[in-house]
């Protein structure tokens, strides 16, 4: 079963599979989140949306339905 980016818990490491989604792949693609990329959550916003991720060696803020497009493999 794929793994989201969005069911990271906070300092989890993950590795960036593939895209759900041809029309945010684009948009995810230019904030440095590729493909074979490691991502780190570093937190979750008090109501759970938005996440912060390190990524691509700097922080990122996104939508959870953004995260939820982002299929990855967890490091730890």
């Amino acid at each position: 079963m794929d793994k989201k980016l969005s069911e990271l818990k906070p300092g989890q490491s993950a590795i960036i599979r593939k895209f759900n989604s041809a029309e945010i792949s684009l948009k995810l693609m230019e904030m440095g989140c590729l493909p074979g990329e490691n991502v780190i959550l570093e937190q979750i916003a008090p109501l759970g949306d938005p996440i912060s991720i390190t990524v691509a060696g700097y922080k990122l803020s996104l939508r959870l339905d953004e995260a939820e497009e982002i299929i990855i493999d967890i490091i730890n």
